[in-house]
């Protein structure tokens, strides 16, 4: 099979089939090494905000989680045709370099002693502002790295990169915290980006597949219109609004069931956060076998996320609350992954950038109105109302989009592809 040849999509893949393209092998590890130091510095930040900056603020808590992801927000049409436009591979450079100073400030102010609450607002939101250009130029990225019928396999191994880190950081970060406090934390996410850094650097250029280069103006509502006419890809835009924007809150819920309702010190809190990640790590390298998912597959994740949601937020014991994690972790990371994979594989190469742009926005748009609220939630009424919250918010979301399948099938005994 040449490598433009996009197979039978029904036919599965090899899982680590990716990782013989050197370029996706220098960006997966470096991608991995990265990741495991940012969910490390996750876990630091919320303990740090938690238990030394306030007392134990949700709505604190809400805002800051609502800072990392406001400002990629408001400049990702921007992004968009920045990653269009530009080399993908320099945006990152650029992108992952800020982001190592902003955390190399923030180590030394926390190592001083000096750290205030202000500090984490303004590391958050100039994070943030890196990311927002950072995350469009990544995603579209892949699809110049590998082939296309090695795409679904590429963002599956993303995904298990992204959540294998999210197995070992927060567990590492609890240790840590414990042991030897929180600034070395900090320190290690710093220092992590070195990898990545040097994984895009050794790529050999001329194996790369780059888009065609769109310039001129109108580039911002090009995108949009072509969104506009594609109905499949606002179905899964609005599946995916729903479920960043109330149900993957758990940086906040997770914390306020780990102090408040369990009583757990910071390993207990890690713990939650890897085990949660074991499901998530499942799925992607399920994912990672299929060469394109089905809409049927992303709606109906979508509902078993809902109801196992139900059950961690009813959940009476610890252990009991931790073990439900794995299979949440599971249905939401198979949404995420058929969302993206469908996106991505659907999308013309020349408006990937724009369009995925348009996607990441969606995705973690919600999340700055979503935290704030969660976290007041946790407040008012208690931490597991803002895991309630997430379950009646995504089980409607799967409902309607269900029957809007349904109904454009025009026949009871199946969903669409």
């Amino acid at each position: 099979m040449s490598e433009s040849d996009p197979g039978d999509p029904l036919e599965p893949t090899r899982t680590f089939a990716s990782l013989a393209v050197p370029n996706y092998r220098l960006l997966f590890l470096g991608s991995l090494t990265s990741n495991v130091g940012t969910w490390m510095a996750r876990v630091a930040q919320d303990w740090l905000v938690l238990t030394q900056l306030t007392d134990h603020s949700a709505t604190d808590l809400g805002y800051i989680t609502a800072l990392q992801f406001a400002p990629g927000v408001l400049i990702s049409p921007i992004a968009g045709a920045v990653a269009d436009r530009f080399g993908k591979r320099r945006i990152m450079m650029a992108t992952q370099s800020g982001t190592a100073l902003v955390f190399a400030i923030l180590t030394a102010l926390v190592a001083s002693g000096t750290v205030q609450l202000w500090h984490v607002y303004a590391s958050a939101t100039v994070a943030g502002v890196l990311w927002g250009f950072d995350a469009p130029a990544r995603q579209a990225f892949v699809s110049e790295v590998v082939p296309d019928r090695l795409l679904g396999n590429a963002v599956g191994l993303n995904s298990a990169s992204f959540n294998g880190a999210r197995l070992l950081g927060p567990a590492i970060a609890g240790v840590m915290i414990a042991w030897v406090g929180i600034w070395p934390v900090f320190a290690v996410n710093t220092v992590s980006f070195i990898a990545v850094l040097l994984g895009l650097f050794r790529m050999r250029t001329d194996q790369l597949r780059p888009a065609p280069v769109r310039r001129g103006r109108g580039a911002i509502r090009e995108g949009l219109a072509y969104v506009a006419h594609r109905p499949d890809l606002q179905l899964v835009l609005f599946c995916i609004f729903m479920l960043g924007t109330f149900g993957l809150n758990f940086q906040i819920t997770n914390a306020l069931m780990a102090t408040k309702v369990f009583g757990v010190g910071p390993e207990g809190y890690g713990l939650l956060g890897s085990v949660m990640a074991s499901g998530t790590l499942a799925a992607a390298l399920l994912a990672a076998r299929r060469r394109r998912p089905r809409l049927r597959l992303l709606v109906g994740a979508l509902g078993a996320f809902a109801l196992v949601t139900t059950a961690l937020a009813l959940a009476p014991w610890y252990w009991l609350y931790a073990a439900l994690l794995v299979p949440v972790g599971l249905a939401s990371l198979t949404v995420m992954t058929a969302a993206n994979t469908t996106v991505q594989l659907t999308t013309a190469p020349e408006m990937r950038g724009r369009v995925m742009s348009l996607y990441m926005a969606i995705f973690t748009g919600g999340t700055p109105l979503g935290a704030p609220l969660i976290g007041w939630v946790g407040d008012a009424w208690g931490p597991r109302w803002t895991l309630l919250v997430g379950a009646i918010a995504t089980g409607a979301a799967a409902l309607l989009a269900a029957l809007y399948l349904w109904n454009r099938l025009g026949r009871p005994n199946r969903l669409p592809d």
